[in-house]
């Protein structure tokens, strides 16, 4: 599952990627097994913090782990097994960028996106302290960063009765790969126009990828051209 990445919408900010990841946890997890149609999957998958507080200070993704879970009546976990290959991808912000916002001519429309992919093994979680455990992590990290407050310790009994429904799993990434797709090629002003224009845009996450955008190219700082 590589990702055609050109150079010019590369990143050396190591946060980046991981941003990306916490930012936009619900993945698309994808694999294949003996040959057969491969399966895919929308599943949350979290960062522990130790795990990403190495992440932001290395910028090393191999031998990191994930970690996420999915209904078990799901024909996807009937066939998955442990050191199997899998990916997951992260979709970030993005969104259509008009070429009437150039304000020149001839020109083209494009979709700006941001995106990490991450490969690895996995390891099915067989302990069901240990799937209570990958359940209980993933809603308070996603309660911490989305919710209103609610707390999981007075609902454990509850997790525990629908724990034998649920399969938990690790991904040890191998290989990450990130695109940035946000108008690096334009010059400085029509950056500047597109993320106005995003901005303004009731439509899809054009908000959203206005903002990845203020943040990706900070004010302070000297954009490419």
């Amino acid at each position: 599952m590589p990702m055609f990445v050109p150079q010019h919408y590369r990143t050396d900010d190591r946060r980046w990627p991981v941003r990306i990841v916490q930012d936009n946890p619900l993945a698309l997890l994808m694999s294949t097994r003996d040959g057969r149609a491969p399966f895919a999957s929308h599943v949350p998958v979290i960062v522990l913090p130790r795990q990403r507080e190495e992440l932001e200070r290395t910028g090393r993704w191999q031998g990191a782990v994930l970690h996420g879970h999915m209904n078990r009546a799901n024909p996807h976990w009937k066939s998955l097994a442990d050191g199997q290959p899998a990916g997951l991808v992260f979709q970030g912000p993005a969104g259509y960028v008009s070429p009437a916002v150039y304000n020149t001519s001839p020109a083209v429309p494009t979709w700006n996106f941001t995106a990490v992919h991450v490969q690895g093994r996995l390891k099915l979680v067989a302990d069901e302290e240990a799937t209570l455990g990958v359940v209980s992590a993933t809603a308070r990290q996603l309660e911490e960063r989305f919710g209103a407050r609610w707390t999981v310790e007075p609902s454990v009994d509850h997790f525990r009765q629908i724990l034998p429904g649920v399969g938990a799993f690790e991904l040890r990434v191998e290989e990450c790969d990130s695109m940035f797709k946000l108008s690096q090629e334009k010059e400085h002003e029509v950056r500047h126009a597109v993320m106005d224009w995003c901005a303004r845009s009731p439509r899809g996450r054009s908000n959203d990828l206005a903002a990845v955008m203020r943040d990706y190219y900070p004010p302070t700082t000297t954009w490419p051209s």
